[in-house]
């Protein structure tokens, strides 16, 4: 296969939609209760939801017999469902606000690094449950192409587990055990793309026109230059332009990620089908939260730029009426990498809801972003246009995961701060990876591109906030501000709106995986750097005094002793305040008379933040003095 691929943005042509009758006169698809048992449940779900969610498969493939195929694999997935898994349907369905709790508490992780495979992670549920994890999600492990597969991000079978890592019977074992210890398990679920070598792309490379269409597949480049014209490339150093040719098929193929992930054609009614009674099989092996990979990017038409287009929203939108009939339970969580005025739209409506949740990449960024300059003023800003999103918009709030940090800062408020946009991004990411005067990071650049300036940066938490470089130097005062920051970015991310996700190791302070350079098959990717094995024999010093584990496995308690606030109830009231000293991030958090004030130091300083009480009687009334990377948390109110 040439990796030769090109830009962006036009496609093949489709044929246009049939007129689509009014719903009143078309006979429903298939009888609610089918194939579905008899309790009425389903049929009682089922009903609430017909006539949008036909409207809305009408609206995308017209009069498509799929609509019967679609309705009949709900039916079937409902009647399949474990007895266990219904009645936590009904419980949550009473409970709606489980996830924005203020004891949720996350973790992400590889299981194949943590614990090798399915079976022996089992086996560590109680490290977990130490943690009060109520969250846990881990990356992909459903089958795929070795060693290629970008992290488990190309995927060549949607119902199956990666041998490697166990069966669909160990997944099924495991969700049961972290239910029984109060552990939600959340899966990836890719929908853009799927592995070159799964079975349709298998057929489509023979020659099959069926499963041709199932992609977008062209016999010259007339169409990929269109849409090459207007289509941003994701990779445009590693893996340069949209299309790859394909020799053994004759024609070009669409891969907007990496060569060997072909971009699935939602325009074709049978993919949307086929992928959504995945997303159902996956629930009924217990599966909780569903994080919708790269999900901007799923619906591409000619003459756009292919992300955020109004189709894309449809389909999450009759995802989420899916899971509300067949298995309420489960809640999505989107992967959305766009700016802010991009993200309220994935939350739909209250009245129709689309995500429940969204990863909080923006903050994540900007809290790097503020602790490298020592100030709070992009930080806050972003932080205010988040809070001023409707209720039903809810985050998960991280610092670190298996990507790498995308230096995606809103730059009309750079401007309006007359900092320099590119010039601060391209401090930022020599900052992390430590060739900026003064910079205590020790990280990578991924994906540098000359042409434009553009890098994202690797590394774990630990690392990139100077624990590394401090041990290495034996620089002791270097070693305890290193960890002061590491606290501090927890305990700001863990202040915001939404509920925070630590990645595995950063309880205890995991340094970078240089040993990936020796490793031929991952030498080439540098998020590997913050992809390693976990170390357990550092794990095991989280119970011994003055170690940098258990410092951080301490400070990680204290988190969530302070998450047990009422002031982090599901409709606590938050937003950020004035200090008068731009190294200080302010946060109040207000529900009923109770108002507490969380107080942020990134500035590696002294620094007093002094409150407008005058305006808000709740708030402190003395100026509050605080140390280089100091925290406090004060209630003010009761």
């Amino acid at each position: 296969m040439m990796s030769a691929k090109s830009h962006a943005t036009k496609s093949k042509s489709v044929k246009p939609s049939q007129p689509v009758k009014p719903v009143e006169s078309i006979e429903p698809a298939v009888t609610a209760s089918a194939t579905a048992s008899d309790d009425g449940i389903f049929s009682a779900r089922f009903d609430r939801h017909r006539d949008e969610l036909e409207s809305l498969f009408r609206m995308l493939y017209g009069e498509s017999a799929e609509l019967n195929e679609f309705e009949r694999a709900m039916a079937d997935a409902y009647a399949d469902r474990p007895a266990d898994l219904k009645a936590l349907d009904i419980a949550r369905e009473q409970d709606p606000q489980w996830y924005k709790r203020g004891d949720m508490f996350g973790m992400t992780m590889y299981t194949d690094l943590f614990a090798g495979d399915l079976k022996k992670l089992a086996g560590k549920i109680d490290y977990l449950k130490e943690q009060k994890l109520t969250y846990l999600h881990l990356m992909p492990l459903l089958q795929m192409p070795h060693p290629d597969n970008d992290g488990g991000y190309a995927i060549e079978d949607f119902d199956a587990v990666d041998p490697r890592i166990g069966t669909n019977e160990d997944l099924a074992a495991l969700t049961k055990k972290l239910r029984e210890a109060g552990i939600s398990l959340c899966l990836d679920f890719v929908m853009n793309h799927t592995a070159s070598s799964h079975r349709w792309a298998k057929a489509a490379e023979a020659g099959d026109p069926k499963y041709q269409d199932y992609y977008f597949c062209y016999d010259d480049r007339t169409v990929p230059d269109q849409y090459d014209a207007q289509v941003p490339q994701v990779f445009p150093n590693t893996a340069p332009g949209n299309f790859t040719y394909n020799e053994k098929m004759g024609k070009w193929v669409m891969t907007q990620f990496y060569p060997f992930q072909w971009d699935l054609n939602y325009r074709n009614p049978k993919v949307f089908v086929a992928m959504m009674s995945s997303v159902l099989h996956l629930a009924n092996l217990g599966v909780e939260v569903f994080r919708l990979d790269a999900v901007p990017y799923i619906w591409k038409q000619l003459g756009t730029n292919c992300r955020n287009l109004p189709q894309v929203h449809t389909i999450v939108r009759m995802m989420r009426m899916m899971l509300e009939i067949v298995c309420p339970a489960v809640v999505l969580k989107g992967e959305v990498v766009m700016s802010p005025k991009e993200l309220a739209a994935y939350f739909g409506t209250p009245e129709r809801p689309e995500c429940h949740m969204l990863y909080n990449v923006s903050i994540m960024v900007n809290l790097w972003s503020a602790l490298a300059n020592g100030d709070t003023r992009l930080l806050k800003a972003q932080i205010d246009k988040l809070d001023a999103l409707p209720e039903n918009c809810w985050f998960v709030n991280y610092l670190r995961c298996h990507d790498d940090i995308g230096w995606g800062l809103d730059e009309d408020e750079e401007v309006r701060l007359a900092i320099d946009p590119l010039k601060h991004k391209e401090f930022l990411y020599h900052f992390y990876e430590g060739a900026e005067p003064g910079s205590w990071a020790m990280g990578e650049l991924y994906n540098y591109d000359e042409a434009s300036k553009d890098a994202r940066s690797c590394g774990t938490t630990a690392s990139l906030c100077g624990v590394e470089k401090a041990i290495i130097t034996h620089d002791k005062p270097a070693y305890e501000k290193a960890i002061g920051r590491d606290l501090l970015m927890h305990r700001a991310m863990a202040f915001l709106r939404g509920f925070p996700m630590l990645n595995c190791g950063d309880e205890i302070g995991q340094l970078n995986g240089w040993e990936y350079k020796e490793d031929p098959d991952r030498v080439e990717d540098s998020r590997n750097l913050h992809r390693s094995p976990f170390d357990w024999n550092k794990a095991d010093e989280r119970h011994t005094e003055g170690t940098l584990q258990s410092r951080l496995w301490e400070g990680m308690e204290g988190l969530r002793e302070m998450r047990s606030d009422p002031c982090f109830a599901p409709d606590a009231w938050v937003t950020t305040w004035d200090t008068h000293d731009d190294g200080v991030l302010a946060v109040v958090r207000k529900q009923g008379e109770r108002t507490i004030v969380g107080l942020f130091n990134f500035a590696d300083r002294d620094a007093t933040a002094t409150m407008d009480s005058t305006v808000d009687a709740t708030l402190p009334a003395e100026p509050v003095a605080l140390t280089p990377y100091e925290y406090k948390v004060i209630v003010t109110h009761e």
